[in-house]
């Protein structure tokens, strides 16, 4: 049985944790805001930029040549997973919940007797894959020390991703992100940005268009400025998501520890009762005794 003393220590021990994991959910919820202003303020961008590309490949004349970034190196023999996850953890299962879609992605692809190679933009991604995938981890991008996320460190990564395709590393690229829906929700996302899917929503027909210069043209300048884009879009899309699940596990381990607060002072005012009343009937005994 645990003496008042080490009762005590123990309460003072929670309310301290409970201290920690309040001030980390009010930090984190200073930050969701930045971060979902600027999450949402991308999302247009990255869809308008998509449609501009699927109209122009409408546009391109039958036979012209296409990017091989549209076009693909016509194989599905090698796969680029990349995975972006957060440089720091104790955000609930928001990490976790990215690597289970590409571990589950890249079991699959082996089992159909694919190649896979994956990309990490995260310290968590790689400490959660290294165990299965360890061997094909081809680089991981380390952004502890970027403050605010910009567009120069997504095109960075951009240019990775090209540099590798161009080398003919790959065939298939595909993103793997936390889409932000809420602060109690964040969904994990894979998206193929190599070769280039025209998205679901634009339509074949609609308005036609005249570019100046050749579509082709425009296709080679605008397709991997794409992939920096999409890049970006999923890491603000993370950044985000990444503060919500915070948020949110920071407040379920401050309520925890608040009633792991109350069973421990209850456990130590019942214990400390019990030893008054102990030495009360000890007092009253020798009392009678003499």
């Amino acid at each position: 049985m645990p003496s008042l003393k080490d009762l005590r220590n123990r309460i003072a021990s929670v309310k301290a944790t409970q201290k920690i994991t309040k001030a980390m959910q009010m930090v984190a919820a200073a930050k969701l805001r930045r971060a979902q202003m600027a999450a949402e303020a991308a999302r247009p961008y990255a869809e308008r930029m998509e449609k501009v590309i699927a109209h122009i490949a409408r546009g391109s004349g039958v036979g012209s040549p296409v990017p091989a970034l549209l076009r693909g190196t016509g194989s599905e023999g090698v796969h680029l997973l990349i995975v972006c996850t957060a440089e720091r953890g104790l955000c609930g299962p928001f990490n976790s919940a990215i690597a289970r879609l590409a571990r589950d992605k890249a079991t699959a692809l082996i089992a159909e007797g694919k190649t896979v190679k994956i990309l990490c933009v995260g310290k968590k991604g790689y400490d959660l894959l290294k165990r299965q995938f360890g061997a094909q981890i081809l680089e991981v991008v380390d952004l502890r020390g970027v403050r605010q996320l910009r567009f120069a460190n997504a095109d960075s990564v951009g240019r990775k991703i090209i540099d590798l395709f161009e080398k003919g590393e790959f065939d298939v690229a595909t993103l793997f992100f936390s889409r932000f829906r809420s602060v109690i929700m964040q969904i994990p996302t894979g998206q193929q940005i190599i070769p280039v899917q025209p998205p679901e929503h634009a339509a074949a027909g609609g308005a036609v268009y005249d570019f100046e210069p050749d579509p082709n043209e425009l296709l080679s300048a605008l397709l991997p400025r794409n992939i920096s884009v999409q890049v970006f879009r999923a890491l603000l899309e993370n950044a985000a998501s990444e503060q919500g699940a915070r948020m949110s596990a920071m407040d379920n381990a401050t309520r925890n520890a608040g009633e792991m607060i109350k069973k421990q002072t209850l456990k130590y005012n019942r214990t400390r009762q019990a030893m008054i009343t102990k030495e009360l009937i000890e007092i009253i005994s020798g009392a009678e005794a003499l």
